[in-house]
């Protein structure tokens, strides 16, 4: 189920949101935090399963996670799925079709969330006000870039081995900057997704897990991560 809500003067707002330095550009000082505010005028609720877009919606906003988790796949003329992304709270998505006007993957959540809606006509009109916000927006856009390099990189010329190390890595440098710790974290996608996205078999990442934790790399138990040795893992991806 998907549900709409208004926001209004005692909902929390980027002012006093606890993620608003992750999503928000630094350098913004309080009038520009009002004007952005200003700008996102609700939420959707998502339910664990539930879309948040559609591939091939017209769009006309991008959102930032406040709660939950969000992936994003797109699919062939075959049916074929491919996860393209995993996004996090403070995380921003549908960047796709900031310029398209028009969504090119499907956002999904991966547990029951919560979403900021900032509708693009808006943001461009404030960008032009406010620099530092336009300078976030090339931050977002080169971070998709990036991940989208890394994740090539990764499919075309590591090992299956490496590959999940490199996941394990990634999810966190993520959680870091999201002010959680380093070693511990709860992976919020399965062992399917993860797979998918790696391009590997649901059986072959199993696997690899259990690899790791025998070789007392990581401990791990459902979804539930404890990186016992970075060094290691660093270490794995680097060989050849």
């Amino acid at each position: 189920m998907t549900r709409h809500i208004a926001l209004n003067k005692d909902s929390i707002h980027c002012a006093n949101c606890m993620l608003g330095r992750i999503c928000m550009p630094q350098k913004m000082n309080l009038t520009d935090i009002e004007h952005l505010t200003e700008l996102i005028k609700e939420r959707i609720r998502v339910a664990k399963g539930e879309y948040v877009f559609h591939i091939g919606n017209t769009s006309g906003a991008i959102y930032s996670i406040r709660t939950g988790a969000i992936k994003t796949q797109v699919e062939n003329n075959c049916g074929h799925t491919q996860i393209t992304g995993f996004f996090l709270p403070g995380e921003v998505f549908g960047l796709d079709s900031f310029t398209a006007q028009q969504h090119t993957s499907d956002a999904i959540a991966l547990e029951d969330s919560e979403v900021c809606v900032m509708y693009t006509k808006d943001l461009n009109i404030v960008a032009q006000q406010i620099p530092s916000l336009q300078a976030q927006f090339r931050h977002l856009l080169s971070g998709e870039i990036i991940r989208s390099h890394q994740l090539l990189l990764s499919l075309g010329s590591l090992r299956s081995d490496q590959r999940v190390a490199w996941f394990i890595l990634d999810m966190s440098a993520r959680f870091t900057q999201l002010g959680y710790s380093s070693n511990e974290f709860i992976l919020r996608m399965s062992r399917e997704d993860i797979g998918n996205y790696l391009g590997l078999t649901l059986e072959t990442v199993s696997r690899l897990f259990s690899r790791f934790q025998k070789e007392g790399l990581i401990h791990i138990q459902q979804r539930a991560i404890r990186i016992l040795d970075h060094e290691a893992l660093q270490s794995l991806i680097k060989y050849k």
